[in-house]
């Protein structure tokens, strides 16, 4: 075989070994970019359900009771609701009925029945003191409802690290979804999904109008 034809052979010999290892690293690099826009996805929809079914629910409900507890206070010209004077018992026992309790019993339902969806491996003690302090009101409400109203408050008290748990476990959980919302790859990897998608379901063009 002659020079030229040599040059030739290995010039096609080459150029079929480039165009298989690019080929293959084009394959690679797709494959990694949607292996981790697959775990970023999974990563989106459990903060989606831990925002939608925990603490998302459990946010606004301790936001509402507490501007409720504080108009309760200004009203009766009060910075703390105890010791619950005689002359207050009447409202504080309608408060608690109709507007504590029933945000209490929200609160307890979404900790109770969404454990599983709590960021910590292991439950908060403030959210234990939370569903304990809530028992003891069970309590005081069935000796209200007896017409006995020597205890007005729970036995066990308001745990204080609560509010501030709620309150930063949700906004730490809007920033993690934000960021994943607004990531630029992320987003571009939705869109070609979104665009493949549309071309499935666009129906093909009839065989004839009926």
């Amino acid at each position: 075989m002659d020079e030229p034809s040599i040059f030739i052979t290995n010039s096609l010999q080459n150029a079929a070994v480039l165009t298989v290892v690019l080929a293959f690293a084009g394959y690679l690099v797709t494959f990694m970019s949607n292996r981790m826009m697959a775990r970023r996805a999974d990563r989106l929809r459990l903060v989606n359900q831990r925002l939608n079914e925990f603490y998302g629910p459990l946010y606004v409900a301790t936001v509402t009771g507490n501007i409720a507890y504080k108009t309760l206070l200004a009203k009766q010209g009060k910075t703390q609701c105890h010791p619950i004077r005689d002359q207050d018992l009447e409202e504080w026992v309608l408060w608690m009925k109709t507007i504590f309790m029933p945000l209490n019993d929200v609160r307890e339902k979404i900790i109770i029945d969404n454990a599983h969806l709590i960021v910590e491996e292991e439950m908060p003690q403030c959210l234990l003191d939370f569903v304990t302090h809530v028992v003891g009101y069970k309590a005081v409400l069935l000796k209200w409802a007896d017409g006995d109203y020597s205890e007005r408050r729970s036995m066990i008290g308001w745990p204080p690290q609560f509010d501030m748990y709620v309150e930063q476990s949700y906004r730490a959980l809007k920033a993690q979804q934000t960021r994943l919302l607004h990531n630029a790859l992320w987003r571009a990897w939705r869109r070609l999904g979104h665009r493949k998608n549309a071309r499935m379901l666009t129906p093909s063009a009839p065989d004839s109008v009926r």
